[in-house]
This record gives C-alpha cells, sequence and structure tokens, in this order.
C-alpha cells in the first residue's frame, strides 16, 4: 500500500509505504533526493558486499540514483516507512524562508569519508525526529492532508528545520550538498544512463563538458574513473538479478549491458572473485543452511 500527499512534481512529495509482505532486495531508482524514517520493521541497505541494516526510530538520506533495499516485515506486523521527496530547487525555496523569515544561520562543518563516498546515510532518530514522524503518520490518515500543499510545505519546512538545527552530521552534510542543482544535473545524466550503451564521449557532450572536463568533474563526484565506476555499477545490478531472479546467466549479462556472456563472466569473477553461477549457488546454499537453523527453533517454541 502507498499513500501519496503530493499534486505536482514541483512540489515536495511525502510518502508512507506499508509492506505486508517479505519481496527480498529490490532495485529503487530515484529522480529525487529523500529523507526516509522506519516506522516499524528492518530495512537493508545493499552496497557492494556491505549491507547497513535500519531499524525503527532510524532516520535515512537516500541520494539520487539507483539503491538496492530490502524490506522486512517483523512479528506479524508490516514493514513501514515514511519518505519526504525533494529537488534542489524545493530545498533552496526553504532554507531561504528559514534563513529570511526566522533569520536561521545554517552552517555545517561536517565533513567525511561517510559523507563524500556514500550515496545512502542513516543514523538513530532524536527525541524531536522521532516525534515528527510519528505525528506525520498519523496526518497521513487524513484524507484531507494528501489535497493540501500548503500543508504539505509547512510539514517539509519543519522536516529540513529539525535537520539543518540539529548538530552537524553526515545526513545534515548531504541535505545541505543538495542546494547544488548544476551538481544535481550532472548526476541524474551519469545516473540516467548506466545501462544504456554510451560511450564516455557521448556522456560528455549531454553534460555540456569537454571530455576532460567531463572525466575531472566525473572522478570528484565519484572518486574513480567513469569506465571503471560503469562497470560497477552494472556488476552490483547483475548480483541483485543474479539472488533475486531465476534469469539466466547470459540474460543478466545482457540486461546489465554487457556486450556478451563471456565478458561478463570475467568481468564478474575480476570483481568479485568468483563466477556469476558460483555466486548464485553459495547464495542459495546460504539460505538454505539458514532454513535448516530456523527450523529446530520453530519447532522448540512450537513445543
Amino acid at each position: 500500500m502507498k499513500n501519496s500527499t503530493a499534486s505536482s512534481v514541483q512540489q515536495p512529495m511525502i510518502v508512507k509505504y506499508v509492506e505486508t509482505l517479505h519481496n527480498g532486495i529490490q532495485s529503487q531508482a530515484l529522480s529525487r533526493y529523500a529523507i526516509g524514517y522506519v516506522l516499524r520493521g528492518t530495512m537493508h541497505i545493499y552496497d557492494g558486499d556491505r549491507r547497513q541494516t535500519l531499524r525503527r526510530g532510524d532516520i535515512f538520506y537516500l541520494g539520487i540514483g539507483h539503491h538496492y533495499i530490502e524490506h522486512v516485515p517483523e512479528g506479524g506486523q508490516p514493514f513501514e516507512q515514511i519518505l519526504f521527496y525533494y529537488t534542489p530547487s524545493d530545498l533552496q525555496r526553504i532554507l531561504t524562508h528559514l534563513n529570511i523569515t526566522y533569520r536561521q544561520n545554517i552552517s555545517n562543518d561536517h565533513s567525511c569519508d561517510n559523507c563524500r563516498n556514500r550515496s545512502h546515510l542513516s543514523m538513530p532518530g532524536w527525541s524531536a525526529v522521532r516525534n515528527f514522524f510519528t505525528n506525520m503518520s498519523s496526518y497521513l490518515r487524513d484524507e484531507d492532508f494528501h489535497h493540501d500543499e500548503t500543508a504539505e510545505n509547512i510539514k517539509m519546512t519543519e522536516l529540513i528545520y529539525l535537520l539543518t538545527s540539529h548538530e552537524d552530521c553526515c545526513i545534515k552534510s548531504k541535505l545541505l550538498s543538495n542546494v547544488d542543482s548544476v551538481k544535481e544535473n550532472f548526476e541524474q545524466i551519469v545516473y540516467d544512463n548506466i545501462f544504456e550503451d554510451i560511450s564516455i564521449e557521448e556522456l560528455s557532450r549531454l553534460t555540456n563538458r569537454s571530455l576532460t572536463s567531463f572525466k575531472k568533474e566525473f572522478r570528484r563526484h565519484f572518486q574513480m574513473p567513469p569506465h571503471k565506476w560503469y562497470i560497477r555499477q552494472r556488476l552490483m545490478h547483475s548480483r541483485l538479478l543474479l539472488i533475486s531472479t531465476s534469469k539466466s546467466i547470459s540474460e543478466i549479462g545482457i540486461e546489465c549491458t554487457f556486450p556478451n556472456t563471456s565478458h561478463f563472466i570475467k568481468l564478474f569473477k575480476k570483481e568479485y572473485l568468483m563466477t556469476p553461477a558460483t555466486y548464485r549457488n553459495r547464495h542459495l546454499n546460504s539460505l538454505a543452511e539458514q532454513t535448516q537453523q530456523q527450523e529446530p527453533q520453530e519447532l522448540r517454541q512450537a513445543l
């Protein structure tokens, strides 16, 4: 079930998601930035071999682009989260309003590798944030709120105030970095072409930059050369398909824009030190072992 309160893409959009079933790892492509909050259940965000686990009461940031996410209902209750979507222009308008109307002087001295190198972040919500999202969940049950752009903007402004008035941290740093619309346009073009057969020269033309300028700015945004980054993104997506679908190795290679199956297998083995088939089999064996371990526990609980 999804409850959306936005009436146009120009407005911030507040969405509550409720998932009653565990659907495994899903790929989500965001064209806007998002701040979210876990109301109930567990959420996993995958980044290569790393899995970040979020629980009830955690606040998180998702950047533009592809994210690999798993929502896990718990205790017979559905998974629930609230997401606030926004663009740089939305954010700039709200920050200007806070500065002019309330004289809020926003500063941020926080900087770390976590902020620079990751497109998702999370942290435990503090008291004011937890109360805000609990109340937000109640608002979203009111049909009148769904059609009230003013109320929606007020709530978006309140959230931005809570985040920017908090002590310096990774989420605040990421949020304030989103004001740069030039950066957003550059990153959006890069993400839009992950699974397209496109050359670096074509990408540089799409972003209105020379080839040298494009490569330099790309490295500044993504900390590696374009070709290497695109290969890594496609391989990460192929791993998701290997463990979440029954598609053949060749089908997955084609879907992830590799020219032929042997090339796909070669690159996959170089990155993950095993073939796609071995990776899939290891995952299936791991799931079987977990199931076998759970069965005796469930039996003991029943007795």
